[in-house]
This record gives structure tokens, C-alpha cells and sequence, in this order.
């Protein structure tokens, strides 16, 4: 078996998560986070449908880490999303840091918004 080194261009990956923050590069962002293929920041939870409706026409699916437990999208932001065009997958927020990093590394449009682990 051959293994490849993966590319990201010039976005950079999650490289890793603990208790109340995420690392993303050399960045360490502490609480909730929004990070895209070209930025990473804070994010005001699942009421701040606002910044996350600024990604239509740049991302097609935002994967949503709902912290330690997969849990069901709120009915609000997942109608303001659909609405924009942009698709969203719930998960646990280790998984959306994987599925992040594997799907950013095909080049996909994605986001990743991320409640932070207890």
C-alpha cells in the first residue's frame, strides 16, 4: 500500500481539539468556532444563523459538531440553511473535525461549525 501525503492548498486543516477549543494552523480559537477553507473564528452557537447564511454561494454543506453528542439541527437553522442552498450534516464535533479535514482535503466546499467538547 502506497500512502499519500494530503494537500490542502492554501486552507488549512483542523489539527486538533480538546476541552473548550479547537486548533486550527497555529491558531488555537477557544469556545465555539466557524472554520472555512479560508478563515477560522468564533461563532455564537446555533442561534447565529446570520454568519453561517454569509457562506451561501461559497460552501454546498456545513458540517455542524453538536459537541460530544450527535443531537437534531435546530428547525430554524436547518430551514435558513436549506433555504440558502447550503446542505447540513449534524454530528458529534470529533467527527465533524475528521470528516472536515477528509473532505477539505478533496477540495470540497465545506464548513465546519463547531460547539466545543466539555
Amino acid at each position: 500500500m502506497r500512502l499519500t501525503e494530503v494537500s490542502y492548498g492554501s486552507a488549512q486543516p483542523i489539527e486538533g481539539y480538546g476541552p473548550g477549543f479547537f486548533r486550527v494552523g497555529t491558531h488555537v480559537l477557544r469556545g465555539a468556532c466557524l472554520i472555512t477553507p479560508w478563515d477560522a473564528g468564533p461563532w455564537g452557537g446555533a442561534d447565529d444563523t446570520a454568519s453561517l447564511l454569509t457562506l451561501a454561494g461559497r460552501i454546498d454543506v456545513l458540517l455542524l459538531g453538536m459537541g460530544p453528542q450527535i443531537a437534531p439541527v435546530p428547525r430554524n437553522l436547518r430551514e435558513a440553511l436549506e433555504g440558502a442552498g447550503i446542505g447540513v450534516e449534524p454530528m458529534n464535533s470529533p467527527a465533524a473535525c475528521r470528516t472536515y479535514n477528509v473532505l477539505l482535503g478533496e477540495g470540497r466546499r465545506i464548513a465546519a461549525a463547531l460547539l466545543p467538547m466539555p
